[in-house]
């Protein structure tokens, strides 16, 4: 497993990612939105690859967010390689980046369908409202401070 930085020319093979999770995790709408988010509001995003080939993606932003907050954006895996530690080894990725930069409270807007992930690695639940994504899509905002959680990498 490598992880590195997204490039324009890994889009096509992050949309294949989001069209063989649509409807399972996401919308059909959200395709636009995601397409937005890597032309427009992508920061910092990153690729999980296997053998060469993109198998998951994730990131995360600071804009719009108080100096010590960022929000965990748009993580995503084939269906084929998830329940494989995959999304665990790029949250910590990214929670140490964070960590680094002096990031101590970490946002993720998700829904119900993958909140456990989040609930397993101390994020904790927030703020629910149904269909907020689309309908049958709900809103998990939820929240890790990262001053009291110890990340091991190992």
């Amino acid at each position: 497993m490598k992880i590195r930085a997204y490039q324009s020319t890994d889009q096509a093979a992050v949309m294949e990612l989001l069209r063989l999770n649509t409807p399972t995790y996401f919308a059909p709408e959200e395709s636009q939105d995601l397409r937005y988010y890597l032309d427009n509001e992508r920061e910092y995003y990153f690729v999980v690859e296997e053998n060469g080939t993109v198998v998951g993606c994730g990131g995360f932003n600071c804009a719009d967010c108080p100096p010590d907050t960022a929000k965990i954006s748009w993580d995503i895996f084939h269906p084929d390689s998830q329940g494989k530690g995959l999304g665990t080894a790029l949250l910590k990725y990214r929670l140490e980046q964070l960590q680094a930069m002096g990031i101590c409270n970490v946002v993720v807007r998700t829904s119900q369908l993958v909140y456990c992930f989040y609930e397993k690695l101390g994020f904790k639940l927030v703020y629910q409202q149904p269909n907020y994504w689309a309908e049958g899509f709900d809103l998990y905002q939820m929240l890790l401070i990262l001053e009291q959680t110890p990340f091991d990498t190992h």
